[in-house]
């Protein structure tokens, strides 16, 4: 009841003007550089940037009347505006080694900036942000930044549009060898959940959303995971992770590139075939993986059913930039191998992609060195990798054919190979 009571409070805390400044007790030169921002913005009617500085304070929330919005004080206030609403936010970058410990340490606790200038401030002072290292690329290296720009004020902004300004708490940043993880204080907004966070769109604040929306630095109708989504995959790293705490939201993004290769592949596709985001997203994710089951797949793109990924490969597959086998519940989606190659792509070789009548095979055979053996454990001794649901229909199959005897039921059920098979040669493995 305390959170939603939080989230969904009579009056929205942007329109509070329970500090009651003046209208006329601002920042010159942050209104000044705001009002520039939004008359040289495409996303702005023309009657919006027609308006003057004054009437931009009521278009946009930021002044109620003789006195500015806790919104106003917030974005065009003085230092001692914000100071005095208790709730600005406070930034700290910490950056510790592979031992955990702090190497260094960045704050922004003095509330001298607004929101909008601290984006542009954290990404310019923090030095990780502008490392890059280089990449084989035949007989050329390419140089890949640390950290993608697009990525890093993303991020910054959903920390600081999405944030409950209605209770303390600093924004961290924790700069690790492998990743950079941010903690922004407070839950998801209402309706959002680390399972569906690539779709879902909540505002919380949507005043600040609006202003940021309107000078360019999120787009408004959505979280901008999907962008970051895109751009890691797309540079052949892994996925954001999202997570929830008890007050906390976390999202770490990873800082190595997994597969150099899956660079040059996504860009080729995306050249020849004009690729959607969704469809860069979907190449990335399966690019990493040598195959992925409908339902993996659909669960990474956080789709509630695999009946759901027609839109996001189908046109894929039509083109043979993805492959599908299989049906139902059994489907699974790849790249095609020869695709992989010719890109440079080197993934390791595992039982993942196995054929049916070679799995069979693989069965039977193991069956004849091990006989009287439980499913679980011809699964173990043939490949883990193997997905259960093509192992076990595997086993069915040659159990309904009497390549394979079963007795037993349930968790007592055993096989062994029939004897006009065990008598025949062995397939090698």
């Amino acid at each position: 009841m305390l959170r939603l009571a939080n989230e969904r409070p009579t009056t929205p805390w942007e329109t509070l003007t329970t500090l009651a400044v003046p209208r006329t007790v601002i920042d010159a030169a942050k209104l000044a550089a705001l009002v520039g921002r939004i008359r040289a913005s495409d996303r702005v009617k023309p009657s919006v940037r027609e308006k003057s500085a004054d009437e931009l304070l009521d278009h946009y929330g930021l002044a109620n009347g003789p006195v500015l919005t806790n919104l106003g004080v917030l974005l065009i206030g003085t230092t001692v505006g914000r100071t005095q609403l208790g709730t600005a936010p406070v930034v700290q970058a910490i950056k510790v080694d592979e031992r955990n410990t702090k190497i260094s340490k960045l704050v922004w606790d003095d509330y001298t900036l607004s929101p909008l200038e601290l984006v542009d401030a954290v990404w310019e002072a923090v030095p990780d942000f502008r490392e890059s290292y280089e990449l084989p690329d035949g007989l050329l290296r390419t140089t890949v930044p640390a950290f993608e720009e697009a990525v890093v004020r993303e991020l910054l902004v959903n920390a600081l549009v999405h944030r409950p300004y209605t209770q303390r708490g600093d924004i961290f940043l924790n700069l690790r060898p492998d990743q950079l993880e941010i903690v922004n204080p407070g839950r998801l907004p209402l309706g959002v959940t680390p399972q569906n966070i690539l779709h879902a769109s909540r505002r919380r604040n949507d005043g600040l959303a609006r202003v940021f929306h309107d000078i360019g630095l999120m787009e408004r109708e959505g979280s901008g995971f999907d962008l970051m989504y895109d751009r890691l995959l797309a540079t052949g790293r892994g996925a954001p992770v999202a997570m929830e705490g008890v007050d906390s939201v976390h999202v770490t993004i990873p800082r190595r590139v997994i597969h150099p290769a899956i660079i040059r592949l996504i860009a080729e596709a995306d050249k020849n075939y004009q690729l959607t985001q969704r469809e860069r997203i979907t190449l990335g994710l399966l690019a990493q993986s040598e195959s992925l089951s409908a339902g993996e797949l659909a669960s990474k793109l956080e789709l509630p059913d695999p009946g759901a990924l027609r839109e996001w490969v189908a046109r894929m597959i039509e083109i043979g930039l993805v492959e599908r086998r299989g049906q139902t519940k059994a489907t699974r989606y790849s790249v095609p191998s020869q695709l992989l190659r010719s890109a440079g792509v080197d993934m390791r070789t595992t039982l993942a992609r196995v054929l049916p009548h070679r799995l069979r095979a693989l069965i039977i055979e193991d069956l004849e060195r091990f006989p009287d053996s439980s499913a679980p454990e011809i699964h173990q001794r043939v490949g883990r990798e193997i997905p259960p649901r093509s192992f076990r229909r595997s086993l069915e199959e040659l159990v309904t054919s009497g390549q394979v005897l079963a007795t037993g039921e349930r968790r007592w059920r055993r096989y062994r190979a029939a004897p006009s098979i065990g008598q025949g040669k062995s397939v090698g493995r």
